[in-house]
């Protein structure tokens, strides 16, 4: 076997427990011992650099010179390696995070302006700019910026009101005063509209490996099986709910049918000695505290049930505390995740067999009445109705009674 072999076969076997500066000595030991042309075969066995096996020999003779070798820790001089990026190009971390600063987002000397700040876009830019970087160089600068990879965080609520939480409070004691009497406490609100169809659905679901359930490329409405709006009635003391799958639009009429639905199937039952009724409901939307159709259409439900109908709206910009979101909803988005929903029956079967852990249950029955738009009420009927409103946030603050001139 060949010299070259040998230490070829040497090195194999050492490679892993060698540091960075044990490889450059022994190959440098090696290679003085070679002679000429030891060098360059000792490069070319372990990948080193020639002049990196040379400076070797340089420290390894340092035993014969005044110079003090390094500690058996170190692998470099102080100072060693190569320069950093930001040593050599003083303006490049300035540069590159004027790119990046929400602060000169959109500004007009920024040259990204409203562009996806990608790491290859960055780089384009900044080489633009007469900066000699990689990619891979702009990502490990952002990381000491302090930039890192984030989606966005819903956080934003909307503008706030003056008197947003005074209105939580008010509405907190109502549901306390209603809850002491037995008297029933329900949040409603209407989910986002779904498609119907093997349309593709967030979230991830067992299967058998290999085997993921199919779905449509693209998102193109079924015409004949269209959309569903699930409307929905929790009911805060009992901790179950009711929800309308909707296949018309979601209006004022829609969303009092499902509280109709609500209480012949389920709160008439759980309430035999009710007299009045506390709806907490978003402020707008098809149950809006502006919406002239919804106090019709409740006043009409008032006069059926015998009850005395109370409705708070929460503030603007805060839909998102309505109990039914968090409490109801999000429990069905999660019950069908990863499935596609194919057809109304299973979009009402999914709601249906929604549990938790604290007792949820819910019932769901698909609703095939038609519900126009556009629907105009006027003054008279709006006189007509038997409203009586609250002191605080008249307009967030009301209660229709049973009996009226309708």
């Amino acid at each position: 076997m060949i010299k070259s072999d040998v230490l070829a076969d040497k090195f194999a076997a050492i490679r892993t427990t060698l540091t960075e500066r044990g490889l450059r000595l022994w190959a440098s030991a090696e290679a003085r011992s070679l002679g000429h042309g030891g060098i360059k075969m000792m490069a070319q066995i372990t990948g080193l650099g020639r002049e990196t096996v040379a400076r070797g020999i340089r420290e390894l003779a340092e035993g014969d010179d005044a110079k003090p070798s390094l500690p058996p820790h170190v692998s470099r001089r102080q100072g060693g390696g190569r320069k950093k990026l930001t040593a050599k190009d003083p303006t490049l971390l300035a540069d590159l995070d004027s790119l990046v600063s929400p602060a000169t987002r959109g500004h007009p000397e920024s040259a990204l302006l409203w562009t996806a700040k990608s790491t290859a876009k960055l780089a384009a830019e900044l080489q633009a700019m007469g900066h000699r970087i990689s990619e891979r160089s702009v990502a490990t600068l952002l990381k000491d910026l302090g930039y890192s990879l984030q989606a966005m965080s819903k956080t934003k609520e909307g503008g706030n009101h003056i008197e947003r939480n005074a209105q939580f409070e008010h509405i907190a004691a109502m549901v306390r005063e209603f809850q002491a009497q037995g008297q029933p406490v329900v949040s409603v609100d209407a989910k986002k509209k779904e498609l119907v169809g093997t349309f593709a659905n967030k979230g991830r679901e067992w299967q058998p490996k290999g085997q993921p359930e199919e779905a449509n490329v693209y998102d193109f409405i079924d015409k004949d099986l269209g959309k569903v709006t699930p409307y929905g009635v929790y009911d805060l003391s009992h901790n179950i709910g009711w929800v309308s799958v909707g296949i018309d639009h979601d209006t004022a009429e829609f969303a009092v049918e499902t509280l109709r639905r609500w209480w012949r199937e389920m709160g008439k039952a759980l309430y035999p000695g009710a007299t009045r009724l506390l709806i907490t409901a978003d402020g707008g939307g098809s149950n809006g505290s502006r919406v002239r159709l919804w106090k019709i259409a409740l006043q009409q439900l008032a006069r059926e049930t015998g009850l005395e109908i109370n409705v708070c709206h929460f503030p603007p910009g805060t839909s998102k505390w309505n109990k039914i979101e968090h409490r109801m909803f999000s429990f069905i988005s999660l019950n069908w995740r990863g499935r596609a929903l194919a057809t109304r029956q299973i979009i009402v079967n999914l709601i249906g067999e929604t549990t938790t852990k604290t007792g949820l249950k819910i019932q769901a029955a698909l609703d095939e009445g038609q519900y126009p738009t556009g629907r105009k009420v006027a003054d008279k009927e709006m006189e007509a109705l038997n409203l009586r409103r609250e002191i605080f946030q008249p307009n967030w603050n009301y209660s229709l009674a049973p009996k009226s001139n309708i």
